[in-house]
């Protein structure tokens, strides 16, 4: 990993002290008349989409404001203090808005402040909201790190205060990443949190808790409650002022193993149609994170796309959940549908043709290999249990793989989550019923705050092997007894080697593979 400024690492002091920080920053921007009755960021920062010459800032207001935000490659911002006016933050986006900053110079480390303003009166501004990035490199000759992990409480554990809230995200910041892939299950819109939760010992679990919480989110505005719950943990909102987000999603953002046309046969529901409640989920997802194409509910933007870290890497983000035809056994011999939908199977083609990336890590939100049912009958991912050749949506995934084979397109990875356990899987075609695909690794981590569960066991299509699996004894093990998993990729910018750690709170490195650069297979 390149050498940092310390001035990154020295952000944040600590968690808890990280709060106060963020809300009561130094005075820096605060004009001296500023007064009671001002806007305040309380939900903290975040920052994405990073390239080398721009990146996107969030935040929100806790009433009306308009947002600016100012940068300087001095956290004390003494020189080059740079203003950019964002948008006037209100009801229509739940008072959340981005910021997108140009003209930036690449490979830098860029810290910025959020300002909020009153719109009727400027002199009434909030107290500044720091936070920092680095904007990616043009260079091979800067290593890369990121994180990877999904699952955020689910299974009714939330935010513990006798555990310290989540606490594996102030041990991910300390990790310095460049930034943090989201693996999807960003919140449980299904799953309520309570006051308590009983332990094995005999003991509770102890949540905060919202009202927006209590029950299966079905509004908008109780889809907006789940994200805006995870903020109220302050080790989440240190890493945000620390680290950018690459946000993708899964079913929980929506509800258990959704798919597009679903009725939904719970009576927890007053809206039986999962398509509404995904247009829903979809809003309150685009507003909060930073992602500017999502926002509004803007129908042209789209969750799949590539983020280019330079040189060194390209991170291709999946969609595995908009565009799939309705869970089954998954045994038809022809699924032009799959898991993927045409459009997009087209596009991650095209676009992994198109890299030049040394490395391509394709961010899966679902396993490929991995048997994940759904009911007695149905499947929910990929894999459906017969290790023959590939039918279903598994006949997609054999496209795909094919496409990489006979393009010789190099240096595929890939990452996933969503199952609560952490693995490396190696798929090769000498194992494999399907034989047409040079070999890779996916790599599975999380849950980063949920329930963790036994592992799951492979289907023989793709010839997947586990090297290395660490799981539950038993199901919705609590974080407390199961602390969180989360992964790690180094890439060397000198070698080009990719090197994935499996990690765990509080228990360092459990699993670690280097692969080489310029490869089909490895």
């Amino acid at each position: 990993m390149a050498s940092i400024p310390h001035t990154r690492r020295s952000l944040i002091g600590g968690s808890l002290a990280l709060s106060s920080a963020l809300i009561a920053a130094p005075a820096l921007a605060v004009p001296a008349f500023a007064r009671s009755g001002r806007p305040d960021a309380l939900w903290g920062v975040q920052s994405g989409e990073i390239t080398a010459h721009s990146a996107t800032v969030w935040t929100r207001s806790d009433r009306l404001a308009r947002m600016y935000v100012e940068t300087s490659p001095s956290e004390a911002f003494r020189y080059a203090v740079r203003r950019h006016r964002g948008p006037l933050l209100g009801p229509s986006s739940d008072f959340t808005g981005t910021t997108v900053l140009r003209d930036l110079p690449p490979g830098q480390q860029i810290h910025y402040r959020v300002v909020l303003t009153d719109p009727d009166d400027p002199r009434r501004s909030s107290s500044p909201v720091q936070g920092t990035f680095r904007t990616t490199p043009v260079s091979r000759r800067h290593d890369v790190r990121f994180l990877w992990s999904g699952d955020l409480a689910g299974q009714g554990w939330g935010i513990n205060p006798d555990l310290g809230g989540y606490r594996v995200f102030e041990e991910m910041r300390q990790r310095n990443p460049d930034f943090f892939l989201f693996s999807g299950d960003t919140i449980y819109a299904d799953g309520p949190i309570g006051a308590t939760a009983p332990l094995r010992d005999g003991s509770l679990w102890r949540n905060v808790t919202t009202e927006e919480k209590a029950k299966v989110a079905e509004t908008l505005a109780e889809f907006r409650g789940n994200f805006r719950y995870n903020l109220l943990d302050c080790n989440l909102l240190g890493f945000n002022a620390q680290v950018p987000v690459l946000a993708q999603w899964d079913d929980h953002e929506v509800r258990n193993n959704w798919y597009p046309g679903q009725l939904i046969d719970d009576p927890r529901y007053t809206v039986k149609e999962a398509d509404i409640l995904a247009a829903r989920a979809r809003q309150a997802f685009g507003e909060y994170f930073p992602v500017t194409d999502l926002r509004g509910g803007r129908a042209e933007g789209r969750m799949y796309r590539v983020m280019r870290y330079g040189p060194l890497l390209d991170v291709f983000v999946l969609d595995m959940r908009t565009y799939r035809n309705a869970n089954s056994p998954g045994t038809q011999t022809e699924d032009p549908i799959g898991i993927l939908g045409p459009e997009q199977l087209a596009w991650v083609k095209r676009e992994l043709s198109r890299s030049r990336a040394t490395w391509k890590v394709i961010a899966a939100d679902m396993p490929l290999g991995i048997v994940v049912p759904d009911g007695a009958a149905n499947f929910e991912a990929v894999a459906q249990g017969d290790p023959g050749a590939p039918l279903g949506r598994e006949l997609q995934i054999a496209e795909l793989l094919r496409h990489i084979k006979h393009q010789r397109i190099t240096g595929t990875v890939w990452v996933t989550a969503d199952v609560h356990y952490t693995a490396a899987n190696h798929y090769a075609p000498e194992r494999a019923a399907f034989t047409d695909f040079a070999p890779f690794w996916e790599f599975v981590s999380g849950p980063i705050g949920a329930g963790g569960f036994p592992a799951g066991r492979l289907d023989a299509t793709f010839g997947p092997e586990t090297a290395y699996v660490q799981s539950a004894p038993f199901a919705n093990m609590s974080p407390s007894e199961n602390p969180p998993y989360y992964g790690e990729v180094d890439i060397d910018g000198g070698s080009g080697e990719l090197t994935v750690r499996l990690r765990r709170q509080g228990g360092g490195v459990l699993f670690t593979r280097t692969l080489q650069p310029g490869r089909v297979g490895q």
